[in-house]
């Protein structure tokens, strides 16, 4: 089982396209919340889903930190959000893969401390979902043109063509 701390980039996206169920039914991935990401979300429709999400299992809220977490989450918040260097923190210490879609110095400095090869993104977990079946190919394209409509632009023309 691998366990994926999410920072509010890409829940943000999966609340806004009401597909939480997304990350509850990829097989093998539990997918986890920091309470400072929670806090991040503040629009009153995104609480309530992730609320419900929370209360069907689709994620979970992540229990505690030791302090050796917290002296990295602290380290952390000097260069970047407290939400991001929560995420950051708890993977990095705990072995735990990341889901954001931060670029810039957040992507720069996860990469130098937990790898690349530890990341997950929106498009990433789209095609997780497309190859697991829970998702089709038309429903990812459809989901990324709505994600493209708020701000988020993905750097290829389908899902067809990953």
């Amino acid at each position: 089982m691998h366990t994926v701390a999410v920072d509010a980039s890409v829940l943000i996206n999966f609340l806004l396209l009401n597909r939480v169920d997304i990350l509850g039914a990829i097989s093998g991935y539990r997918f986890v919340v920091a309470d400072a990401v929670h806090k991040e979300i503040t629009r009153p429709d995104q609480q309530t889903l992730l609320s419900d999400a929370f209360d069907a299992s689709l994620l979970q809220k992540q229990k505690g930190a030791d302090p050796s977490e917290l002296r990295i989450f602290a380290d952390l918040t000097e260069v970047m959000g407290v939400g991001e260097a929560a995420c950051l923190a708890t993977a990095e210490y705990r072995g735990w893969l990341l889901a954001s879609d931060e670029r810039g110095l957040f992507l720069r400095i996860a990469r130098e401390r937990i790898g690349e090869h530890r990341i997950l993104t929106t498009p990433e977990i789209l095609l997780r979902a497309i190859r697991a079946g829970i998702i089709t190919v038309e429903q990812a394209d459809e989901a990324k043109a709505y994600l493209e409509k708020n701000r988020f632009r993905m750097k290829f023309d389908s899902f067809a063509d990953l």
